[in-house]
């Protein structure tokens, strides 16, 4: 008996997915576990494992196809098994837990059709190929085009508009683009307008006009959820901001120590891997720093996970350092650096993007000295970090340069109120201040 494959949950947040690429083709034999398609989610994309052995005997959803969770997305059964028209009966029910793993760089597998009875020409010829159709255009002129095939040509440098589309209605898909780059396309030059017959009236005060030609760019599912999850927090986080100075030069001069003594191809701390350990101690110290307002009543959370922001290709992404307050600075600068590499690779997975208690944003090395983060809902606070620079600094009563680094951490009042920010952001200065008491 044939096994529905519905959309799976692959993030606790997630509400549909995209199908970027089959890994089996219908007819295929599939072992339970083995991998089966690639999914993209709201926090990453994602190789979901086939919940069941068999034989793939229908792809339902197509690549780029996007759908709710619990539709189904292929049929697994027995060889020559044929599926009946109330065979989708199952098609809104959850999916067995998955086992995400990162996506594999593989080359694409397009599925094939299912079979379909061969049509009895009227005439002895044969029917010529359908060929491509123009590109069809949406109601505000936009080429229509998946999500997928938009990335795919931005990134090659492609113009829609020059490209003729395969898709259902003339929409321009993944194979499109593959098959314009395989002829060795360049971007397009779009044919020129026809003259108008006479003066137009009043086109110098067209809008339009006075801002010359206008494109437009989808979402993807993760911009589209920070966008989201941003414009929730504001409008519903009353924020306040706390700002400090840090004087550094001890920090400094803890991490050219280090440096020197770490061995060959050993991580050396960065100066935001202290602010993470640091922060992870206050967290432990000021449970409401570390817990979240939600329905009416506060959380307090008994882990201390820190998120780093990391900015992606055209989107923030944060992953997680759990537990970071029982970490030391050298195993949270190895954690910190093979996090970012997963997400600059786009293997990182949903697991490693969730359960953050709060959050470091550090804009610092872009030569930034002061910005306020939008909180990372339901968190209680995100702290940004700025650039170190040179500034004079008062000790004993005398004036001396040091290395100063400003920091401000906005604060959800619902949970945290400006006497508790203080304190805990006063304790996260003193232990860059004192940087011995980061190896605790």
């Amino acid at each position: 008996m044939a096994v529905d494959i519905v959309m799976p949950r692959l993030s606790d947040s997630m509400e549909e997915g995209t199908i970027l690429r089959w890994m089996k083709s219908a007819g295929d034999s599939v072992e339970q576990g083995e991998e089966l398609v690639e999914i993209e989610t709201d926090k990453a994309n994602m190789v979901y494992e086939a919940p069941a052995a068999g034989t793939l005997i229908e792809v339902v959803a197509e690549e780029n196809a996007t759908l709710p969770i619990g539709e189904v997305i292929a049929r697994v059964g027995e060889p020559g098994e044929v599926v009946s028209d109330g065979g989708g009966g199952g098609g809104h029910r959850e999916s067995p837990s998955p086992v995400p793993a990162s996506a594999a760089s593989r080359e694409p597998r397009v599925p094939a059709p299912d079979p379909l009875p061969a049509p009895t020409p009227s005439t002895s010829e044969a029917p010529a190929p359908a060929a491509p159709s123009p590109p069809a255009a949406t109601d505000d002129g936009r080429v229509k085009a998946s999500p997928l095939a938009r990335r795919m040509a931005r990134e090659r440098g492609l113009d829609l508009a020059g490209l003729a589309g395969s898709g259902p209605g003339g929409r321009i898909v993944k194979a499109d683009i593959e098959r314009a780059v395989a002829a060795g396309a360049a971007t397009p030059t779009p044919p020129p307008a026809a003259a108008p017959v006479g003066p137009t009236p009043g086109a110098a005060e067209r809008p339009e006009t006075a801002k010359g030609s206008t494109s437009f760019e989808d979402l993807t599912k993760l911009q589209s959820t920070v966008a989201r999850r941003m414009a929730e927090s504001k409008a519903t986080a009353p924020h306040f901001y706390l700002s400090v100075e840090v004087d550094m030069s001890r920090a400094v001069e803890a991490r050219a120590r280090l440096k020197a003594a770490a061995g060959e191809g050993e991580p050396v701390p960065s100066f935001n891997d202290m602010v993470v350990k640091a922060s992870a101690i206050a967290l432990r110290e000021h449970p409401r720093a570390n817990g979240a307002y939600r329905d009416g009543r506060l959380e307090l959370y008994s882990r201390v996970n820190v998120g780093v922001a990391v900015a992606a290709r055209d989107a923030l992404v944060v992953p997680t350092v759990f537990d970071a307050d029982t970490k030391g600075l050298r195993q949270t600068a190895t954690e910190t650096r093979a996090l970012a590499e997963r997400v600059r690779d786009g293997t990182i997975t949903p697991p490693e993007l969730s359960g953050g208690t709060f959050t470091v944003s550090n804009l610092g090395m872009f030569g930034i000295s002061n910005f306020a983060a939008v909180i990372n809902p339901p968190q209680a606070a995100i702290l940004s970090v700025g650039a170190i620079a040179e500034k004079p600094v008062v000790r004993d009563g005398e004036i001396a340069v040091g290395q100063v680094m400003p920091m401000t951490l906005a604060c959800d009042h619902r949970i945290l109120y400006g006497a508790d920010g203080a304190r805990f952001l006063d304790r996260i200065r003193n232990l860059l201040e004192e940087p011995l008491g980061l190896a605790l």
